[in-house]
């Protein structure tokens, strides 16, 4: 479950555009929304709302979203 949650790619939100596909490490894709300054992210079942995001890491970037995305 946890590969569902990774993509394998830096995606600073800054990059991000509303309806970006983004392809996880298990395979489906999220699909990115942006409305004003909430981003959120989709899965095929459900979505999350992100934030806070890009927290830089040594292997990463990492957002916070508040919810677990289901396949």
């Amino acid at each position: 479950m946890l590969k569902l949650h990774v993509i394998g790619a830096r995606a600073l939100s800054s990059s991000l555009t509303n309806n970006q596909k983004l392809t996880t490490l298990q395979g489906p894709q999220l699909t990115v929304g942006i409305t004003g300054g909430t981003i959120t992210v989709a899965g095929a079942t459900n979505s999350a709302t992100v934030g806070p995001a890009d927290i830089v890491t040594k292997n990463g970037v990492i957002h916070v979203i508040d919810k677990v995305l289901l396949p």
